[in-house]
């Protein structure tokens, strides 16, 4: 909000009303302060006349004219007072630690000028802002500010360089990427200016930016499980085509301008046929655009990321791929079993019944081994071959199972069965899809080892926590 130079209304004199006054200056705001009683550093600014005092109790004609009012009394009485008074006139009104009084909240401020963050918690805890404003005080250099303020300069020769905003973009990603931002960063501000310039003066000589496609394994479902590189690429896409398995939590970071194509496939219900979604990249690709294919997990385990990279290469398309953590290592390590261990198991198979052609082919005596962990990628629906033919092949009734259902993410649920009663727990638990299956001894490791709480549904408090 723009206060500078505008009429604004601090009512209070203590140390907190001090806090608002300071940010109030910064902005320039003309401030008027009502209280009984000023603490040194306000009465300091009252004798400077830097501020308009006045020595009583709040009034309702101080309201006159204001642009903004901040109440900062020890008087919960007065406080409400003038909330109401404000809000039934339209004034903005801040009610310090009262988020209910308040029309508007006061952020915690990263100021780089002309870069500021804000953090803000809905006024739930004004104190977590500010842990967290410290730790990006220390993350964000103040050099931040002056490569602002030489964007800002160069703003309209970059316009008329670039009518294209694509193109804009692209330049101004290239320069804040590079070496014009670290010449800022460094110091010399003079020889960033020189070399900003020299880069619009070359722009008719920029070649048009040719397209690519970025295949990103976006892991099994929390989004602290991406890697460094698939959050910069999120960033940098101008479309984003993702599947079924990427969790909102991840598509919030994605680059909030970019295009949104949804091609997910269900059990019988496909969304967009895997050829399609093939032509669509090389389609997008060749228009010069920069083209995220996000995909939950690795894309190249069970995520047909090599069908679609064969495709690109055979059109020439540049391509880079991101590998994730795949939904067996992310799931069986969130509900805490390990897929090898010394004393149960010393090999591990990931296994998925679907060819390309839609048949199965499994090779059920290889998997059914002592000492061997098998998990099962979008097994639910084979779920009863899969008792069937592992005790069948070897297996005793009594192994051991896990089902991993939304694994890594607050809807995690995690249930362990044998493969004579496996069918009955997705009946009575109502188990849906994605779940994955874990079949070998290392899964009686669960319930020592877990470390994860899981959301309960009768229980609509809980949250996804970690254990002590």
């Amino acid at each position: 909000m723009k206060v500078s130079q505008r009429s604004c209304l601090v009512v209070g004199g203590g140390s907190v009303a001090a806090r608002k006054v300071a940010l109030l200056n910064k902005a320039g705001a003309r401030i008027t302060l009502v209280s009984p009683e000023l603490c040194g550093e306000l009465q300091a600014l009252a004798d400077s006349a830097a501020i308009a005092y006045s020595a009583r109790g709040f009034e309702a004609g101080d309201l006159e004219g204001r642009a903004l009012v901040i109440a900062a009394t020890d008087d919960a009485g007065v406080n409400q007072r003038v909330s109401e008074l404000a809000q039934a006139q339209n004034i903005p009104v801040n009610v310090v630690d009262n988020q209910p009084l308040c029309s508007f909240i006061v952020p915690s401020i990263v100021d780089r000028s002309p870069v500021q963050i804000a953090i803000s918690t809905g006024g739930a805890s004004p104190v977590l802002a500010r842990l967290i404003r410290t730790k990006l005080e220390g993350m964000i250099p103040a050099a931040y500010g002056r490569l602002g303020a030489l964007v800002e300069s160069y703003r309209d020769k970059v316009k008329a360089a670039f009518p294209s905003v694509e193109k804009r973009r692209i330049f101004w990603e290239h320069i804040l990427e590079g070496s014009v931002a670290e010449l800022v960063f460094t110091g010399h501000d003079k020889e960033a200016g020189i070399a900003l310039q020299k880069a619009v003066d070359g722009a008719a000589e920029i070649p048009d930016v040719p397209g690519e496609v970025f295949l990103v394994g976006a892991g099994p479902g929390d989004p602290d499980l991406l890697t460094f590189r698939a959050l910069r690429l999120m960033q940098q896409a101008d479309v984003v085509v993702y599947d079924r398995l990427v969790s909102p939590a991840i598509m919030e970071l994605v680059r909030r301008d970019a295009e949104i194509v949804y091609v997910g496939k269900e059990r019988d219900k496909h969304t967009m046929r895997q050829e399609n979604i093939n032509q669509l990249l090389v389609r997008l690709a060749k228009e010069g655009k920069r083209v995220l294919r996000l995909k939950g997990g690795d894309p190249f385990i069970f995520g047909r990321g090599g069908e679609e990279i064969e495709e690109l290469a055979e059109e020439g398309i540049p391509f880079q791929i991101v590998p994730g953590i795949t939904a067996a290592s992310g799931c069986s390590s969130y509900a805490g079993i390990p897929l090898t261990h010394r004393d149960y198991a010393q090999s591990c198979v990931f296994v998925t019944g679907h060819l390309k052609d839609g048949s199965v082919a499994i090779n059920w005596k290889a998997l059914a081994h002592p000492n061997q962990t098998v998990v099962f990628y979008m097994g639910l629906h084979g779920a009863p071959t899969l008792c069937r033919e592992m005790v069948a092949h070897g297996l005793p009734a009594t192994t051991p199972v896990a089902l991993v259902e939304q694994g890594t993410t607050p809807q995690q649920r995690v249930f362990t069965a044998t493969l004579d009663s496996l069918l009955d727990v997705i009946a009575k638990e109502d188990i849906k899809p994605p779940t994955l299956i874990i079949v070998g001894e290392v899964v009686a490791l669960h319930n020592k080892l877990r470390w994860v709480e899981e959301r309960h549904e009768d229980d609509a408090d809980s949250v996804f926590a970690y254990r002590d």
